[in-house]
């Protein structure tokens, strides 16, 4: 019997899901498969989605991707893909893919930041950015050049934006959208363990006895490891035991053996009611030989406020008489007061009473800070005390129709889980811990309990973070795209550091910028201060993802400034735009992630990009031929008054000239060690445009055909930024090697992974670090950052008891419960919270693209409870407004589907750009991660 091409694709399609599940396949079909298949090249490739890191197979013919499906190799996904997973091909191949560089103009052909986009060259798109760029730097120096990164470039973009920005135009204003999405478990991760990253693997899942989700929709963001924890849970369903910990029933908690909805913001309340349980009522449960050894208590400043504007910025300048300030309403400075002071409430006061505060008491904040100093075992235990199970229940039961008892019955439950002596716990989150006012404080919370068990670094055992997107961990976190941060978690306030950098990147010494506070919201103020006039967006949609977006929006185009946005689509960064670049997506590039277990993956181009679409990586390498020694490298004076030196002369001595380029020296100087063999692996029978160009003849930055670069860009980026780690813990395996291989978690030593760090059995470092120690421990907790405290009280630092040294030791802190900024009142009577749903990714761009992701979920809805739609006289399926004290949006009621919110509680999520919801949100953060509270402000719902 003969097949078209469609029933090829249908039986190939058939099988390949069949065999993925284990289903046998009758010999005729496999051989239909095989003829429809017989001209497909397949290879490996990592998912373009969440920080799962799954593996998936590619099949290309004749320049294009026709099938998609899960790699039966990967050891993250085992041949599964979630339903976006299986859409990989279809997000690259949209209607309205951007094909050509964009740029406002009127009749004349002039930029004009009011004109109609209109089609223009690469060469012109540069000399754009050329000029505004010269122009910022003029007018505010390198505070005055940003860039919107992403936890979405791949390693080798995002290594090459951060030696343009932090080696090139000496700027710190680089900060990824990751900040949005990781930054609390990142600076959780430094408070603790003086070093970045879990110390876990997801193995955990199938050694556990118990998997505790707090603020995290396991079922929908991270779905192929929630099939691994049902997997788990269905294997032994009488041992193995689930547990949600939400602020509202979704799909997760379908599989709960017991589900917690908590009141927003208590979670930092349930956590110390689980140590609070183990330190008062089983202190036998507490493993001192290993506390002892390996653990200090700790705490820090309560006051530190929520990360918002602070009095006398620009913006906010001058205060009116009707409370109104700058360009803020006076509903909007309601909350932005409490930035500078707050009155303690009667919800905090029992929490804060053991830092020298009661109910009324009028709280001065202090911009958030990092410090911290060690205290006694007693003074920790004294922070536990108002934690009891009467005071925790009270102000954290979320259902208002649940009754307390059955709330402080299912608290015990969870503390008994943990407490258990011989049952392994993992503790998993997502945004609902890392999005807070508190983010940082809760995240440390969850390894105290973990420490007082000695349940953390052991298999099935530990606290562990999911990371939202696909290469926040190896981009963001492990490159150092933040604008702190260097590689392999170096910082840039640190001398040593970047010292290290200038050595590497052939610098002058001197030339970094030892700056760096521009983090993602500071840049979005920071524009609209008039302070950043070029900013440029990276593989991210950086004005639809922030809160308080219409002020963001504003300030781009109406202010003096030059606004850049390169993508694949023309989403709402574009349209806010003065010039679209279009880039290359996924597979149209070489590139690598790194997933939420340390795993590096590697893929290789498997087609040409669309139109003259070219990658982040070579439009920053084009870019840097625009500047020279002499446009970058002079004098500066910051903001803080610190000046950077001029390093022309240094420069000179080190062979460069002044019209010598950045290109020049930040990539084509060591790069060309790194050779074109199109002859060998992993090089042979792929495309590669960034090296050799293509046949689609693209003209460059300098208007002649892109030939390419004549060196393996690729390998040189990963091997350069690789250098970085190895040997210093954050080893990574050669270039070439992940190309044969799955992935590795690092640290990878002597070609073997890493599984659990920090334990002396399976992490060499922490064997070398406790030898080294003479230490019998099973755990070296050997992260060198912030290793070196003050003594003291719960109440503040005793100078006079000098420092503490504490190598190898990993930390327990103390740290209240405390009210965030905006809670529903009588105005706004509704909690809010954002996030995302099964079917889509972030903002949509790419999802919403995909017919049958539009068909499944084609709108953002507004999920209500169904008694709170009865109160307000809406229907289901009617239209509502969302409002809170900074905008509102129209969405559609659902009361009956997956997410299920107690009363006084919607779930809006944000990848519809038509419900705008990031409009509503407050633009709040954690003072210590700057990372942005999506997750609870106050609305109130009208009948649209």
């Amino acid at each position: 019997m003969s097949l078209n091409r469609r029933d090829f694709l249908k039986s190939s399609a058939a099988v390949a899901a069949a065999s993925a599940v284990g289903i046998s396949v009758p010999q005729e079909a496999q051989a239909k498969a095989k003829e429809a298949e017989s001209d497909w090249r397949w290879d490996k490739a990592a998912c373009r989605f969440c920080g799962t890191g799954c593996g998936i197979m590619l099949a290309t013919k004749e320049g294009r991707i026709v099938a998609v499906k899960g790699d039966p190799a990967a050891p993250v996904n085992r041949g599964l893909n979630c339903i976006k997973g299986y859409f990989n091909a279809k997000i690259m191949y949209g209607a309205d893919r951007l094909k050509t560089p964009l740029l406002r103009m009127n009749d004349k052909g002039e930029f004009d930041k009011h004109g109609k986009f209109k089609p223009v060259s690469w060469q012109r798109a540069f000399d754009e950015m050329e000029k505004h760029a010269k122009k910022a730097l003029k007018e505010s120096g390198p505070e005055g050049v940003a860039v919107f990164a992403s936890g979405q470039y791949t390693v080798m973009e995002g290594y090459a934006a951060q030696k343009m920005m932090k080696g090139g135009f000496r700027s710190n204003a680089i900060d990824p959208n990751a900040r949005h999405c990781m930054a609390s478990a990142v600076v959780g991760f430094y408070q603790t363990f003086g070093i970045d990253e879990p110390s876990g693997c997801y193995d955990d899942i199938e050694i556990t006895d118990t998997i505790v989700t707090w603020g995290s929709n396991m079922a929908e963001m991270h779905p192929i490891l929630w099939s691994r924890v049902t997997d788990r849970k269905l294997s032994n369903p009488d041992k193995v035991k689930v547990v949600n910990i939400q602020t509202y029933t979704h799909r997760t908690c379908d599989l709960g053996d017991f589900n917690i909805i908590f009141s927003p913001s208590t979670d930092l309340a349930i956590w110390n009611y689980i140590a609070h349980e183990i330190v008062y009522n089983h202190p036998e449960a507490i493993d001192w030989d290993f506390v002892k050894e390996n653990i200090v208590f700790t705490a820090g400043p309560v006051n530190i406020g929520y990360g918002m504007r602070r009095a006398g910025e620009k913006s906010i300048t001058p205060v009116n008489a009707d409370g109104s300030a700058g360009k803020y309403t006076a509903l909007e400075m309601q909350t932005i007061n409490k930035e500078m002071s707050k009155k303690v409430s009667a919800k905090e006061a029992p929490a804060l009473k053991p830092y020298g505060y009661k109910e009324g008491d009028t709280m001065k904040n202090t911009a958030g800070t990092l410090k911290h100093w060690k205290i006694s075992f007693e003074e920790y235990k004294k922070s536990l005390e108002p934690f009891t199970l009467d005071y925790v229940a009270k102000i954290a039961k979320g259902d208002p129709n649940e009754s307390i008892d059955s709330f402080k019955k299912k608290l015990k439950m969870l503390a008994d889980l943990y407490i258990e002596k011989d049952r392994k716990v993992v503790s998993f989150w997502t945004m609902g811990m890392n999005q807070h006012t508190r983010g940082t404080w809760v995240n440390t919370l969850s390894y105290n309990v973990h420490f007082l068990l000695n349940k953390q670094a052991l298999p099935g055992n530990g606290a562990f973070s999911l990371t939202g997107q696909p290469s926040a961990c190896g981009t963001a976190r492990e490159v150092g795209t933040f604008c702190h941060r260097l590689p392999a978690d170096m910082m840039v306030k640190n001398p040593k550091h970047r010292a290290k950098a200038e050595k590497v990147w052939g610098l002058p010494a001197g030339t970094l910028n030892p700056v760096g506070n521009q983090h993602i919201m500071k840049i979005h103020r920071d524009i609209e201060d008039g302070v950043v006039k070029f900013a440029w967006v990276n593989v991210c949609n950086a004005y639809q993802d922030s809160a308080s977006a219409k002020h963001w929006i504003k300030a781009a185009r109406e202010m003096d400034n030059f606004i850049v946005t390169s993508d694949g689509y023309p989403g709402i960064s574009a349209m806010v735009s003065d010039l679209v670049l279009p880039s290359a997506m996924i597979y149209e590039k070489w590139g690598a992630y790194g997933n939420a277990e340390r795993r590096t993956q590697h893929w290789r181009q498997q087609v040409l990009p669309v139109g003259d679409a070219m990658s982040d990586t070579w439009q920053w390498m084009e870019f840097s031929k625009r500047f020279t020694v002499k446009d970058l490298w002079g004098e500066y004076t910051l903001r803080n008054g610190k000046k950077l030196p001029n390093v022309i002369a240094d420069a000179k001595k080190m062979g460069y000239k002044e019209d010598t380029t950045m290109f020049e020296i930040l990539y084509a100087n060591k790069g060309k060690e790194y050779k074109i063999d199109l002859d060998k692996f992993p090089q042979k029978g792929f495309d590669n445009s960034e090296c050799i160009g293509d046949s689609r003849n693209v003209k460059g930055g300098d208007g002649k055909v892109f030939k390419g670069y004549g060196f393996m860009v690729h390998e040189y980026l990963f091997e350069e930024y690789a250098s970085f780690g190895r040997g210093h813990g954050h080893d990574l395996a050669p270039f070439e090697v992940y190309h044969k291989v799955r992935g590795l978690k690092w640290p990878v030593v002597d070609g073997k992974e890493t599984q659990w760090r920090f334990n002396v059995k399976y992490d060499p470092y922490a064997a070398k670090a406790a030898k080294a120690a003479g230490s019998k421990s099973t755990h070296a907790f050997y992260g060198p950052l912030a290793k070196n405290i003050l003594q003291g009280t719960l109440t503040g630092p005793d100078k006079k008891l000098g420092k503490f040294a504490l190598p190898n030791k990993a930390k327990i802190f103390a740290r209240p419960y405390m009210d965030p900024p905006e809670m529903p009142d009588e105005n706004y009577d509704t909690w809010l919270c954002t996030g995302r749903v099964l079917e889509h990714w972030h903002s949509g761009t790419m999802t919403m693209r995909v017919p049958e992701l539009f068909r499944a979920v084609p709108e953002a809805l507004c999920y209500m409870n169904p008694k709170d739609a009865k109160a307000k006289g809406v229907k289901r399926g009617e239209l509502v407004w969302i409002e809170s004290r900074r905008g509102k949006v129209k969405a559609r009621v659902e009361t009956r589907g997956r997410n299920r919110p107690p009363q006084g509680l919607v779930f809006v999520p944000w990848f519809d750009e038509k419900v705008f919801i990031n409009k509503v949100c407050l633009d709040a953060t954690c003072p210590m991660s700057k990372q942005t509270d999506y997750k609870k402000c106050a609305v109130k719902i009208t009948k649209a």
